[in-house]
């Protein structure tokens, strides 16, 4: 089973505007980070899952990474955002991993974002300890 990380869309000011950046890429989107993952191995096969509004919103698969001139890494990203059921995650700084068991599921077809609750809402419910 692959090994998955998290990571905030801290620029994004939408779900949609996220996966438009993504988009707009033509075969990869890079992200950079200082250290490359110590557990970077265990990742072939797994996804950068995004934090919106303190909710796990959707994943992209990662390709790899690859080294800067300047000694930090790119995270090599499939330029596509796959929904997820939508579940409480506290910010961080930085990428955490996540294990398999504890990735959500994508959205079947047919299942629509709307069909399950908005990222701020499961925020303010995981908060009161309802979720």
């Amino acid at each position: 089973m692959p090994l998955h990380m998290t990571k905030i869309a801290y620029s994004a000011e939408s779900p949609s505007s996220l996966k438009a950046w993504l988009e707009s890429h033509a075969n990869e989107a890079l992200l950079t980070t200082r250290y490359l993952p110590k557990r970077h191995e265990e990742m072939a096969g797994g996804s950068l899952y995004w934090i919106f509004e303190h909710a796990l919103i959707g994943r992209s698969p990662l390709k790899g990474f690859a080294q800067r001139d300047d000694g930090r890494w790119h995270i090599r990203l499939a330029p596509l955002l796959i929904p997820v059921h939508t579940r409480p995650k506290r910010a961080h700084q930085g990428w955490r991993y996540l294990d398999e068991d504890e990735a959500p599921h994508d959205l079947s077809d047919g299942e629509t974002a709307g069909d399950v609750l908005p990222p701020r809402l499961i925020g303010e419910l995981a908060k009161l300890g309802l979720v």
